[in-house]
């Protein structure tokens, strides 16, 4: 077997056992999305997510340190030096804790500023919110210090461990559930305790496996300025990237609060739960590819990258679209069947979130690749700029007395401009022509979108109103038809075979099973 058909295999084995964990992750998500918003009450559900983002807003420090552990990890292991490998874990696990450390001082000053003087918070609830406040921010120090231990499992393409360990995070969140059922506590402290207690129990599995399983990621008694200086160097213009992805994130959400109040934050937060299910479980697939990119640049394998990345970004999309669409379409019974009580907003924020993911998980290799090269100044400066115009665009229509959903138009119009951006400056990193990757990705995505989201539209206006259950009967066929569009139209006569001969090799596989 050659090295390209051993990588090909390689990659669709982790593909398959991230999506075996997100099939279930996603299931979870939202039926606990759906409890907690009913037991909680959408104001206290609007608060805690508007609260935790507060802290959230300051994990752009940490953003950035988990490219950068996630790069250098993956070149070395690509290069095969082993030694250098292990003071690079040692060194990102000593960052990270700087980092922590740093969260704590903004949070506890910056961030309970912004608490008291900025948030609209209903006065019977200022302390549970604090409660939240508070325990967000131990939550997101663990979380911070968890970075090292799965990047090296990524790094490694250990993805069944990572899927392990995903699914008892995903049984956790469900126990959570059921103790918030049955507690006798304030609900919404109640939740940010267990939160941040199954926080704690998933660090110590991912730290006690890398510990037992992987050598290069046992601490060593060193600690290296200069390849502190080198990695934080490259996390540095990565920081402008992270903090763009942050602001306009937190950003438009704390706008919405400032603007709308609580219950458009749990109108958002229940859009984003959807497409956030729906985006992980897609990009499993560029997880899962994410190390081979760097690994081939590494290696100087240019043409096997470029062809990976075309790969990565079309599937990345095609899986992205065939998911979200029946959901989009057919938006109102199944938000009302799952939740019951819909906020206000829900829909239309829903569908905007759904077209930005579309057009930021596309643009995931090529920052993969920026990444790989370590040449990322310009790039990062560049692109983060496009991204922080976000929220003052947002600000300036919010305050001329557009919509609440005219900042997500705003977000996408603007990632529609990054994107573009980011093809001129992989052509000038790596040498990938613009017009290739637009032959090979962006021509085939639109042609086979714009027909499937006809046929899709169609089904829907042929089954509207005939039975109560008709939007079933509509998604099994906007599922059907934009699987097979994307199928015979979007992917070439290579990427057919390669679809199918991977699936008739799981087929094979589960009949000798």
């Amino acid at each position: 077997m050659t090295q390209s058909a051993a990588n090909n295999k390689r990659i669709a084995r982790n593909t398959l056992l991230l999506y075996m964990r997100m099939l279930l992750i996603m299931a979870v998500q939202l039926y606990t999305s759906r409890v907690v918003l009913n037991t909680l009450g959408v104001v206290d559900y609007g608060l805690y997510n508007v609260v935790g983002g507060i802290v959230t807003m300051f994990a752009f420090l940490d953003s950035a340190m988990v490219t950068s552990t996630q790069r250098y990890l993956t070149f070395e292991l690509g290069t095969g030096n082993t030694g250098r490998l292990r003071e690079v874990f040692t060194t990102s696990v000593q960052i990270h804790a700087m980092i922590s450390a740093i969260v704590l001082i903004l949070g506890e000053t910056a961030g309970l500023w912004f608490f008291y003087h900025k948030m609209v918070i209903p006065p019977d609830r200022m302390a549970a919110a604090m409660w939240v406040y508070q325990l967000s921010i131990a939550a997101m120090m663990v979380q911070i210090m968890s970075t090292p231990y799965n990047a090296m499992i990524i790094a490694h393409e250990r993805m069944g461990i990572f899927a392990g360990i995903s699914i008892i995070e995903a049984v956790l969140k469900l126990l959570i559930v059921y103790l918030l059922l049955i507690g006798h506590f304030d609900k919404l402290v109640l939740y940010a305790v267990l939160i941040l207690l199954t926080q704690l129990l998933v660090r110590a599995l991912y730290t006690g496996y890398c510990r037992r399983r992987i050598p290069e990621s046992r601490l060593m008694r060193i600690f290296d300025r200069k390849l502190v200086k080198e990695m934080s160097g490259f996390a540095g213009w990565n920081l402008m990237g992270n903090f763009a992805a942050v602001m306009y994130d937190t950003g438009l959400n704390l706008l919405l609060n400032m603007f709308f109040g609580p219950a458009v934050n749990a109108a958002r937060a229940v859009s984003v739960q959807v497409e956030s299910a729906i985006h992980r479980f897609a990009s499993n697939f560029q997880t899962a590819v994410n190390p081979q990119i760097t690994k081939l640049y590494a290696q100087e394998r240019q043409e096997e990258m470029y062809k990976l990345i075309f790969r990565s970004s079309k599937f990345t999309f095609f899986l992205l679209f065939l998911l979200m669409l029946p959901v989009a379409v057919e938006a109102t019974p199944i938000l009302t069947l799952w939740l019951k009580t819909v906020p206000e907003h829900t829909e239309t924020f829903m569908r905007l979130l759904f077209c930005i993911a579309l057009v930021n998980t596309t643009a995931g290799p090529l920052t993969t690749s920026a990444a790989a090269t370590g040449n990322i100044k310009t790039y990062q400066f560049t692109v983060s700029l496009i991204l922080l115009s976000i929220v003052p665009i947002s600000w300036m229509a919010l305050k001329l007395g557009a919509p609440a959903h005219a900042v997500f138009i705003v977000m996408l119009a603007v990632c529609s401009v990054s994107f573009v951006v980011r093809l001129f400056f992989i052509r000038a990193l790596t040498g990938l022509r613009i017009s290739r990757y637009a032959r090979n990705v962006i021509v085939p995505c639109l042609v086979a979108g714009a027909l499937s989201l006809l046929l899709s539209l169609l089904w829907a206006r042929l089954l509207d109103g005939t039975r109560h259950w008709a939007w079933v009967v509509s998604c099994l066929l906007i599922g059907l038809s934009t699987a097979a569009v994307l199928f015979a139209i979007g992917l070439t006569a290579a990427e057919r075979q390669f679809v199918w001969g991977g699936v008739k090799r799981f087929l094979t596989k589960k009949r000798q099973g």
